[in-house]
């Protein structure tokens, strides 16, 4: 990967670093206390059958993001 994406993009086993998000006001300040702050690596672990949600290695934790919601976070190379 060699230009911004966004993290929904990610395929199982993909790693990147998160480099902005797209959303506002308490959306916003949950992606960022479960730690997808600017600079966070991210690997996507695995898509559910349907592709939502998709299960994320965040910061020593498994976080599961529904697509709508993980289309608002760009990422960029690990």
């Amino acid at each position: 990967m060699d230009h911004v994406n966004m993290l929904s993009e990610l395929e199982e086993g993909q790693a990147a670093r998160v480099t902005s998000l797209l959303s506002a006001g308490s959306m916003r300040r949950r992606l960022q206390d479960i730690g997808l702050i600017e600079g966070t690596k991210v690997e996507c672990l695995r898509k559910s059958p349907a592709g939502d949600p998709v299960a994320y290695f965040i910061r020593g934790a498994v976080i599961a993001l529904r697509s709508e919601d993980s289309n608002k976070i760009l990422v960029g190379p690990a």
